[in-house]
């Protein structure tokens, strides 16, 4: 398909159509996003008016405006006061951020949530064990820093999250990072419930350990059941306190 580089407004719109009557600006949003990943826009592109975009929808042009300016939140569109609203990115490096987008306008069940979570970290530490080849000397590093500090739950938070990422990089999966990542920020509200203590912060450290050593070892079975054995007792702390 041709992309539409510049200022071309009119086959912007011809591609758009309308949306429901009365929809909200979720949905503008949606349609839009369906537009922006399609690769039909070059980056750098600018949009047409509010206005011209809310006859086309078919919507008022609160509904534009609002849908835009989550976009804009999101990293999706650039708004210049005085100049027009334009594309940020190209297709590829806007995929992640429509999935943020879509988990963040749908209901958000924290326990769904981390079910996902727990699948994705299981699924990096298989691979972690299988592709690491050694390489965890920055894993055991955060493990240190973990058992350093089991008093100051502050700081082994830090290194709790540095081992995950550390993780995620030696799994060397980048679309599956990016899911995660979005995964992990939705449930960021509740992380500083997630070792309340002292006896919590041994049991994490006891739980990590194990992960690390079975990475250590190339053992992606016994990386996957170690991490699967701590994301359950991580899940059980925030759903302990969890609103939904």
């Amino acid at each position: 398909m041709p992309a539409f580089p510049g200022d071309r407004s009119a086959e912007i719109v011809s591609a758009l159509g309308s949306v429901p009557p009365n929809a909200p600006a979720s949905e503008v949003a949606r349609r839009l996003l369906d537009l922006f990943t399609s690769g039909r826009i070059a980056p750098g592109t600018r949009l047409p008016p509010e206005r011209q975009l809310a006859a086309t929808l078919e919507v008022g042009r609160s509904a534009v405006r609002e849908a835009l300016a989550a976009l804009e939140i999101l990293g999706i569109v650039d708004v210049r006061p005085g100049s027009g609203t334009y594309l940020r990115g190209e297709a590829s490096e806007l995929l992640p951020q429509t999935l943020r987008w879509g988990l963040l306008i749908g209901e958000r069940n924290t326990r769904e949530l981390l079910e996902l979570r727990a699948g994705l970290e299981i699924y990096v530490a298989r691979l972690a064990a299988g592709r690491a080849a050694g390489a965890t000397s920055e894993l055991d590093e955060h493990v240190r820093r973990m058992r350093e500090h089991l008093g100051d739950l502050a700081v082994f938070a830090r290194a709790d999250l540095a081992f995950h990422a550390e993780l995620a990089r030696l799994a060397d999966n980048a679309a599956l990072v990016d899911q995660l990542h979005v995964v992990r920020s939705l449930l960021q509200v509740y992380a500083d419930r997630a070792v309340g203590d002292g006896e919590q912060a041994r049991r994490a450290l006891a739980e990590h350990e194990a992960v690390a050593a079975a990475v250590h070892a190339g053992d992606a079975d016994a990386a996957a059941s170690a991490m699967a054995a701590h994301m359950a007792t991580a899940a059980a702390r925030l759903v302990a306190d969890s609103p939904s």
